[in-house]
């Protein structure tokens, strides 16, 4: 019943103690280390959705990330503005996902199951991470989260192959309209003999 009101609030944090609570908080997430372990989940309705277990082989992080589009080079000689090449330059993963590969990379031993957002300001987005210990005995042994322990699932967040790399894949939509969406583009380019259409 509890993770009921905690998702209320956060459903629209503009409208409850959340937002008084988040600029405080952003404060001091402002002064720490880009990626950050952390004890609890900020959002433990959403992180135990997601497959959070307090347990052994269960680890948070806290991701920063910085907003907006690529940050290209003017050019030094001379152009149109239109063909600079500066502007209007979007990235082809979401933040979310930068998120999880940059976590993933400071905890090595660690796959990522999924994410959620927890707060942003003018500059930044903020994301937590639920990692997982594929070589924890309690995970293995675990008949939700013991899929992770196999082999196939090494790098999964590298291989766009969470949630938040399977929506910038286009594998979220099914159905009339994403007809060319599977095979995805990585495993088209991969195994070009296994495309069907």
């Amino acid at each position: 019943m509890a993770y009921k009101y905690i998702a209320e609030e956060w459903s629209a944090p503009e409208k409850s103690f959340v937002e008084e609570l988040m600029r405080e908080r952003l404060v001091q997430w402002r002064k720490q280390p880009s990626t950050m372990r952390i004890e609890h989940p900020t959002r433990l309705d959403r992180a135990r959705k997601l497959g959070y277990k307090a347990k052994q082989g269960f680890v948070m992080a806290r991701t920063k990330v910085r907003r907006g589009n690529l940050r290209k080079l003017r050019p030094r000689s001379g152009r149109r503005p239109k063909r600079m090449g500066v502007a209007k330059f979007k990235p082809g993963k979401s933040l979310k996902l930068i998120a999880e590969e940059r976590t993933a990379r400071n905890f090595p031993n660690m796959e990522v199951l999924n994410s959620y957002w927890v707060g942003e300001d003018g500059k930044h987005k903020w994301f937590e991470v639920i990692l997982v210990d594929p070589k924890a005995p309690g995970i293995k042994t675990d008949k939700d989260i013991g899929w992770i322990a196999e082999k196939q699932h090494t790098s999964r967040v590298f291989r766009s192959m969470t949630s938040a790399g399977k929506n910038v894949r286009g594998l979220h939509h099914r159905g009339k309209g994403s007809e060319k969406a599977r095979p995805s583009h990585r495993r088209g380019a991969r195994y070009p003999e296994k495309q069907r259409w």
